[in-house]
């Protein structure tokens, strides 16, 4: 009895061992998390002291030393002897920082989530090899392979990252490989292509053409165009109208004869308005410098670890300031001695959809211009953790992959069964060579070729030189096509509907030295009608675009700090067009919608943090969209439907009173436009009562819209920032919504002697470790909207009292 006794407690810690050992399920590994010699303390990194600091790493692969200095902010200054080493360097280091995240969103990129998380991920790996994820890398692989250096900078990279994971052991991996229990693999070229192609399905994956057919059906083509017309009412477009055209237009294709009767029935949102970006450069004329001044802010989606992280690169022939992507080569905002340049989403029509006809349920053969045609086939293997592998074939037309067949449920709601995807990221390109050559960039010509390079996700290339020019490029790869294209399901068997060729880039819409003294770009039409091609018919709200030129039109003696306070605008100029329109419809108030109106009345029309106008507004906003036209135009999954736009509503509100929309159909009565005006507020005020209590402080903008950067890992709070003291919204400058924002704001001033001033921040910090005091430090000076200096240095033994380490890199 007494052996019975003493083994049984030593059975009980045996088993316990093994379970705190193991994942079950979803759980971690609890024990390992938790131990004193492997776990997630062991992430804890020591403080800074107030000393500089030396050290010297061994890496295998360096053809010479590589001397790296850290500032204040954990930003590596990297000087290495050629190119090679350049990306060796800056593979390592970015790895040292931020080397989960790589590799995580490489997984994700490239549908392979479920070999970490399980059976739950396939669903989402499914979807994103369908969509030709792994094949438009591939794609681009081969189109950067073509470039020596760019396919120096890509091994060299890989190189670099892959001797970080070697130098790992268990106990040093980061945080999020001990809560998922999994171990980093080797680095290759081709999952730095995969995170570059994984841009374009942020930026350029969204589509509307199913809800546009089922309009169409529905209500016809003279209701689809007059409510969801092809140029806004209001717009002030990326180039200014009148601008010189240096181009003579190549002949635009007849296109398809009828968009109609096509397509299935499953749901598709409209394309995210908050994913999107500002950026400007003034000339110096209107500079206090007399030197143009260059500003940009990308908006994405805000997480941590940052999207971006901030690099000096120097080698012979470079030295580059900026933010790079983890997990790709190069700066790929920033600027050097002589340029500046960044970027803004265009958003132009690259996607569209062809239904497919098949000959048979073996689904070989397709139909096409009057004869059947062979399909091809891809076989994808996906590893599942815990699970046997799955096997799934994707069938190709030469429009591109069937995504989803008929009798399938798609994992997004905006892609239409039973059709082929036409999409330019499924293009071969060599984006790389664009970044390596704008990084060198010395002159207008230098970032003029760069952009011939560059495919997708097409973005407005700002530029700014110490030479005095300044410059935008709308730039990508377009399709050329007829004017509506793809603005509806296409037919797939139908010839004139396939994309005839590429409008030549040299045709891209582009402006450089403009009268007015600045370029600048929201997101906004990129062009006004005059425009021989067709780029598409749906982009950003043009509030964003229509403020920054107003001011910038107005602006004389800017400085930097000027710029940043332009990036930190809050006006609301929806507000101050849309407010005196509602007030007008305003009968009888309650006592509520009384104390309400009189909180818009006197606002300033300014989304402060604390303003409570700016939360009535927008909710108003929402809630009147709503009640205008969730009844016609509904979102039944089954059928569902576009809505218009905000600047259609505006428009309807001016000018027809009478029109039928405004009768809300649900109802036996038939509405007016004030009775959805007054339905609205009140639903409006019900609302903002139910979530935050009576009007007041707690019905703060800041607090209503609950602005966070969250980790990567949906659900880890406690690795996220919530609630953030911050104002904007989404069609204004300081585009700060509950879940995206400015996700690196930077303002560059050129100098004739080769010394740039910046400044610059993102909510974030250089560290993906939440164990590090650099993990989150910039969020509360993203949150104030200042900036940090950034320190240009010319050599690794200049001195400054900002410097904290030094790492000599050796072979």
């Amino acid at each position: 009895m007494k052996i019975i006794k003493s083994a049984f407690p030593l059975a009980i810690a045996l088993f316990l061992t093994y379970a705190m050992n193991q994942s079950w399920g979803t759980i971690p590994p609890i024990g390992k998390i938790f131990s004193p010699f492997h776990g997630f303390w062991m992430n804890a990194e020591s403080p800074e002291s107030g000393e500089p600091t030396e050290e010297t790493l061994q890496i295998a692969g360096l053809h010479q030393p590589v001397q790296v200095v850290y500032d204040e902010m954990g930003v590596p200054h990297v000087f290495a002897q050629d190119d090679h080493d350049l990306y060796l360097a800056q593979g390592y280091l970015t790895a040292k920082d931020r080397l989960w995240q790589m590799e995580f969103q490489t997984h994700f990129a490239g549908g392979r989530i479920s070999e970490i998380v399980g059976e739950k991920g396939m669903a989402s790996d499914q979807f994103q090899r369908r969509m030709g994820s792994v094949y438009g890398a591939e794609k681009s692989f081969e189109g950067m392979k073509e470039d020596p250096a760019a396919k120096t900078a890509l091994e060299a990279y890989s190189d670099g990252v892959n001797a970080y994971i070697a130098s790992l052991s268990d106990r040093q991996l980061p945080l999020e490989y001990k809560l998922l229990n999994y171990r980093p693999e080797p680095w290759t070229p081709i999952k730095s292509a995969l995170f570059l192609k994984n841009m374009s399905f942020v930026l350029a994956s969204g589509t509307d053409d199913l809800k546009m057919t089922n309009i169409l059906r529905k209500y016809g083509r003279e209701v689809a165009e007059d409510l969801f017309p092809n140029y806004p009412f209001q717009e002030s477009p990326i180039i200014p109208v009148g601008s010189p055209v240096d181009f003579k237009p190549v002949p635009i294709p007849a296109g398809p004869v009828d968009f109609t009767g096509l397509g299935s029935s499953m749901t598709t949102p409209e394309k995210d308005p908050n994913i999107g970006s500002n950026n400007w450069a003034v000339a110096g004329n209107k500079t206090v410098s007399g030197l143009p001044i260059l500003a940009n802010d990308p908006h994405l989606t805000l997480s941590l670890p940052s999207i971006w992280y901030q690099m000096q690169l120097v080698a012979p022939g470079v030295n580059v300031y900026g933010s790079t992507m983890p997990g790709t080569p190069n700066v790929i905002i920033g600027f050097n001695k002589n340029v500046a340049w960044g970027v803004t989403n265009v958003g132009s029509d690259v996607l569209d959809w062809y239904q497919v006809k098949f000959k048979d349920a073996s689904k070989q053969e397709y139909w096409h211009d009057g004869k059947w045609k062979k399909t091809m086939m891809r076989i994808e293997t996906f590893k599942i953790k815990g699970k046997k592998d799955m096997v799934d074939t994707i069938f190709f037309t030469h429009h591109g992959p069937v995504v989803y067949l008929s009798h399938e449920k798609p994992f997004r709601s905006n892609i239409p069964v039973g059709h082929a995807l036409r999409w330019i990221a499924h293009e071969k390109s060599q984006e790389l060579t664009t970044f390596y050559q704008l990084n060198r960039a010395k002159n207008y010509a230098d970032y003029a070729k760069a952009l011939t390079y560059y495919s997708a996700p097409a973005q407005n290339f700002v530029f700014a030189s110490n030479e005095g020019d300044i410059a935008l490029w709308v730039n990508g790869k377009f399709p050329l096509k007829s004017k509506l294209q793809g603005k509806y399901l296409l037919d797939g068997t139908d010839a004139a509907a396939d994309w005839q060729g590429f409008i030549p880039q040299a045709h891209n819409p582009h402006v450089k030295n403009p009268v007015r003294g600045f370029v600048s770009s929201a997101n906004q039409f990129s062009v006004d009608p005059s425009y021989p091609y067709y780029l598409g018919w749906q982009y950003a709200p043009s509030e964003r675009g229509r403020r920054i030129n107003e001011r910038l039109a107005v602006m004389e003696k800017i400085t930097m700090d000027s710029l940043r306070g332009l990036q930190n605008d809050n006006f609301n100029i929806r507000a101050r067009e849309l407010l005196p329109l509602l007030f007008a419809q305003v009968k009888s108030p309650t006592a509520a919608q009384s104390k309400a109106l009189a909180a818009l009345k006197s606002w300033n029309l300014v989304n402060s943090p604390e303003s409570v106008g700016a939360t009535i507004f927008e909710n108003w906003v929402l809630t009147l969209q709503d009640y205008l036209w969730n009844d016609e135009f509904s979102a039944d999954e089954k059928v569902p439907m576009s809505r218009p736009s905000m600047d259609r509503t505006i428009q309807l509100i001016k000018s027809e009173p009478a029109a039928r929309w405004w009768d809300d159909t649900k109802t036996p009565a038939k509405e007016s436009m004030s009775d959805i005006v007054m339905k609205s507020l009140q639903a409006n005020v019900d609302t903002l009562v139910k979530q935050h209590g009576p009007q007041g402080p707690e019905w703060a903008w800041y607090k209503h819209k609950q602005t966070g950067v969250r980790h990567l890992i949906p659900g880890m709070d406690a690795l996220s920032r919530l609630n953030i003291p911050i104002g904007g919204g989404g069609t204004i400058v300081n585009a700060s919504t509950t879940k995206t924002g400015p996700s690196w704001r930077l303002v560059v001033e050129l100098s004739k002697e080769g010394k740039p001033r910046a400044y610059g921040v993102y909510p974030g910090g250089q560290s993906g470790n939440p164990g590090s005091s650099h993990y989150d430090d910039l969020i509360d000076t993203w949150a104030k909207g200042e900036l940090k200096p950034l320190l240009y240095l010319t050599s690794p033994e200049e001195k400054s009292n900002r410097l904290r380490k030094k790492i000599t890199l050796s072979k």
